[in-house]
């Protein structure tokens, strides 16, 4: 048995209201057509298609290299988009898989069983579930041997068949010669007159077979963004059920989101008002939180992160970050280093123990193990035409509001003096101070005070102000 899959993309979408074609909607970060994409991964298949309308070239972006996309130039109904996908399926497949490319809680087992159940024997089988409020979903109808006798589209469907409570899944495996010869018969005369892909698939000329899915919540398709707002909460569910059972703890999971790529180690703690994107990665032992949102992102074991928000970044062992920090994209934090309190870094790198405790910004800079940059300090990075990177050495420590006017380099245990403005190198273990001479005017308040008097005295007498 060779085995393909046509996955129906073609839908306008009309109900989300967006530019961006449905199945590219994201559910836990992923498209959702990469997740019913991902579904078919348990089950080898030969050959892929993809169906999308006319506007198909986002799609295409997405599918993987091993998938083909087939137009569906007209938009005549399921049963048509089926046909255009036959006809660009591998003719070797005898059995095709069909389901519906904005579905993405179709798990990869459930499609695993699915297959399982179509090779016992028959035409084709089908998913169903039951529902407690089935509403706009196809009823399932079958006959007193059980077996599924037709599917009903609601809009079609009579009171009786309305108050079924079975419905169907949109996900099918069948015989494709079968499939091929029931969709050459398939007609339009129904509400909507288009080409059912259900009318085929109950007039497959051999028994249908149904499995009925556990979990209802598999069927649930995306048209809307309330639909879009429902998956996604039921797929937190499960990423958070995952990784809780794996050991990592959540005082309030409702207030963790995260994407589906994420990894958390155990024996870490992800407290509320944590997002976790992207690929980012948390090793064990870590505490993330409260409102943290960190995207693409290593952290390793052992780490605190506290109200920040972290991209493209990575963070080593027992590391510190926050609050109010802000980690653009390209830092580095080496083991035991510290980024504090409304520090803002993008592109730069704090070498073992490093620490920018507070008030700074660092752009494109290197700081060295053991240094301490501090409050206020400002890496002068960009010129107004290129960017410049700043160096400073192991060990230094530089005064309060100090600027350093990339690019320069302070050298390894030097100091800067409070208030300086380091427009040249300084070499290791020196001292650089670059800020005006004080002077002190004795007496000034005093005499600015009795200045100030004689000019309320002049202005209340009228007289001119001299």
């Amino acid at each position: 048995m060779r085995i393909g899959a046509v996955v129906l993309a073609a839908g306008h979408g009309t109900r989300m209201r967006s530019a961006l074609p449905k199945v590219l909607h994201t559910v836990a970060g992923r498209p959702i057509l990469e997740w019913v994409l991902r579904s078919l991964a348990s089950t080898r298949l030969d050959d892929v298609v993809i169906v999308v309308g006319p506007e198909g070239d986002a799609v295409r972006r997405l599918a993987p290299p091993s998938a083909r996309l087939a137009v569906q130039h007209e938009r005549l109904g399921t049963g048509h988009a089926v046909s255009v996908g036959l006809d660009a399926l591998d003719p070797s497949c005898d059995t095709v898989i069909v389901l519906s490319g904005d579905t993405p809680l179709i798990t990869a087992d459930l499609v695993a069983e699915l297959v399982a159940d179509h090779q016992i024997g028959g035409a084709g089988s089908m998913v169903t579930a039951i529902l407690d409020s089935p509403e706009s979903y196809g009823r399932v109808v079958r006959s007193a041997t059980g077996a599924v006798e037709r599917i009903v589209e609601a809009r079609d469907a009579t009171p009786a068949e309305l108050a079924i409570a079975e419905v169907n899944a949109g996900l099918y495996c069948m015989r494709r010669a079968a499939l091929e010869q029931a969709l050459g018969r398939v007609g339009s005369g129904n509400d909507q007159n288009e080409r059912y892909l259900t009318d085929a698939v109950t007039d497959l000329g051999g028994t249908l077979r149904a499995v009925v899915s556990p979990d209802s919540d598999v069927i649930l398709g995306v048209n809307t963004r309330l639909d879009l707002a429902v998956c996604e909460t039921i797929v937190q569910g499960r990423l958070r059920r995952a990784l809780m059972l794996s050991g990592v703890t959540m005082p309030d999971p409702s207030l963790v989101y995260l994407d589906a790529e994420v990894e958390v180690a155990p024996d870490t703690i992800l407290w509320p008002g944590t997002h976790l994107r992207g690929t980012t990665s948390i090793g064990t032992g870590c505490e993330i939180g409260p409102d943290a949102v960190i995207a693409d992102t290593k952290v390793g074991e052992g780490s605190r992160i506290l109200s920040a928000n972290i991209r493209e970044s990575e963070i080593g062992v027992g590391c510190e970050v926050g609050p109010f920090a802000y980690l653009r994209p390209g830092v580095r934090l080496d083991d035991g280093a510290k980024i504090g309190t409304f520090v803002e870094a993008k592109n730069s790198t704090l070498g073992r123990g490093a620490k920018v405790p507070h008030l700074s910004y660092v752009g494109d800079a290197e700081v060295g193990d053991g240094a301490n940059i501090g409050a206020g300090n400002i890496t002068a990075n960009y010129d107004g035409f290129r960017k410049h990177r700043t160096v400073i050495g192991a060990g230094v420590k530089t005064g309060s509001d100090c600027v350093f006017v990339a690019p320069v380099r302070v050298g390894s245990f030097a100091m800067t003096g409070a208030g300086s403005i380091i427009t040249h190198d300084i070499p290791d273990g020196a001292l650089g101070i670059a800020r005006a001479r004080q002077s002190v005017i004795e007496g000034f308040t005093e005499k600015a005070e009795a200045k100030a008097r004689a000019a309320a005295n002049d202005a209340s007498a009228g007289k001119p102000a001299g």
